[in-house]
Formats: structure tokens, C-alpha cells, sequence
């Protein structure tokens, strides 16, 4: 089967079809994983395994798919804004820690990025792919953002987004049976600042405070490093 037969190359079947069949996998995704919750069965990892899969049988390409469900990616950004909620409920014990939640989030957001440039270095990937993978230890809405200020490629860095967050999550959770954390200040900010939108989902499981605190340092990350784009990409291209 091809999407070069009339009924796929369709506008409109494809403003319908790519959606459903993201919605409609992220919904049997949900229920893998809460039947078997493992970091690889997790709805981030799986739903883009079968949308990737659906695509190669239909030899479908990535503009196809991004030409019906582009404004899903679109939505990433006011879906953030829920993120609002469960920061409020818990804004006594963000005002009473603010200082140290604001220090971590530079330190990490640093960190992130300086990490990703001297690896991107290190492999000798090229300017665009290194720009590319800078942001992303964001939230896809505030990493795309940042990529293309810098001169990066918005839809590649989504990608690395992706990857981080899969990995972030499952790596926190490792450190958090590891590492003697006892706080909920201390469990959120990793998982927030580690793993973005995945980490705080995974926060969300481990407990209400952790998932408030963990979404409160993803956002507090991204707004952080998009106000810093400008100076960023000025010391790249100088050089840096």
C-alpha cells in the first residue's frame, strides 16, 4: 500500500488520517504502559516506533505525516501552559525553595548544553546538526524554538527531544533507587531538569509534589534558555 494512490495523496485524507493514527497509537500506547510499565514501553517510545512503522509500509515520508498532523506539534505549546495547575497547588513549597530550584535550573541548563556541544564536537557532527542537538534537554515547544533562533533544524532537534526524554526518564528513575534522595524538592528537579516532559510525567507517578516541582524546573528551563537564544547564538557564530 502507497500514499501515491488517489485516496492518500488527499488533502484532506491526509488532515485526518495522520492525526487519528497518532492519537489513536498514543491512546494504545497508554495502555501498554500501564499494563507493563517499563521505560521502553513508555507511550513516548512506542508511539513513534509504530507511527514509523506505519510509514514505512504506506512509504509514506516525514513531510506526508507533518503536512496532516502539524498541529499536534503546534499544540505541544499551549499544552504546556497545564503545567500551571499543579504548580499553583504546591506554591508554598516553590516559594519557600526558589532559590535553590533557580540555581539548579542554571547549573543544569548549563550543564545540558555545554555537554551536548562537546559531544556533537567530539563526533564531528556538522554545524547545523551540532545547533541541532544543543536545546535539547528542553520541552519540545521551547527546544524548537530555541533551534531555530540559533540556526538549528526545529524538526531534527524535536527528534533529540525526543530521545532525551526517553532516556532522561529512565536513567532518573535508575539514579533515584541509586542516589540517597529523600526530598521531593530534590527527586522533581532531577527528573524535571534530566528529562524535560517525560521526566515530569514520570515525576507524576513517584508523587504529587515531585510531578509540581519537576513540571515548575522544565518550564522555569525552557523560558531560561529561550530569553538566552540571542546571546547564544551570537557566542556560536563568534566562534564559541
Amino acid at each position: 500500500m502507497s500514499l501515491d494512490n488517489p485516496f492518500f495523496g488527499s488533502p484532506i485524507v491526509l488532515a485526518l488520517f495522520w492525526p487519528a493514527a497518532t492519537i489513536g497509537f498514543y491512546l494504545c500506547a497508554r495502555k501498554i504502559y500501564a499494563r507493563w510499565p517499563r521505560w521502553y514501553l513508555s507511550p513516548l517510545a512506542v508511539t513513534p516506533a509504530l507511527l514509523l512503522a506505519l510509514a514505512v509500509l504506506l512509504g509514506a515520508r516525514y513531510v506526508d505525516y507533518m503536512r496532516g498532523a502539524h498541529w499536534i506539534m503546534l499544540a505541544l505549546g499551549p499544552a504546556t501552559v497545564a503545567f500551571a495547575i499543579p504548580i499553583y497547588e504546591k506554591r508554598e513549597t516553590i516559594r519557600r525553595n526558589w532559590r535553590v530550584l533557580l540555581l539548579g535550573v542554571l547549573i543544569g541548563s548549563g550543564t545540558a548544553m555545554a555537554s551536548a556541544w562537546a559531544m556533537a564536537s567530539a563526533l564531528g557532527l556538522s554545524g547545523d546538526l551540532r545547533l541541532s542537538l544543543l536545546p535539547r534537554s528542553m520541552s519540545t515547544p521551547f527546544a524548537m524554538e530555541v533551534s531555530g533562533d540559533i540556526g538549528g533544524a526545529p524538526d531534527l532537534t524535536a527528534i533529540f527531544v525526543m530521545v532525551t526524554g526517553i532516556f532522561g526518564a529512565a536513567l532518573g528513575e535508575l539514579m533515584l533507587t541509586l542516589l540517597p534522595l529523600r526530598s521531593s524538592l530534590a527527586r522533581g528537579a532531577l527528573l524535571g531538569m534530566g528529562a524535560h516532559g517525560a521526566g515530569a510525567a514520570k515525576a507524576r507517578e513517584i508523587g504529587q509534589e515531585e510531578g509540581s516541582i519537576a513540571g515548575l524546573v522544565m518550564v522555569l528551563a525552557g523560558l531560561l534558555n529561550v530569553l538566552a537564544a540571542p546571546i547564544l547564538a551570537y557566542g556560536l557564530k563568534g566562534g564559541f
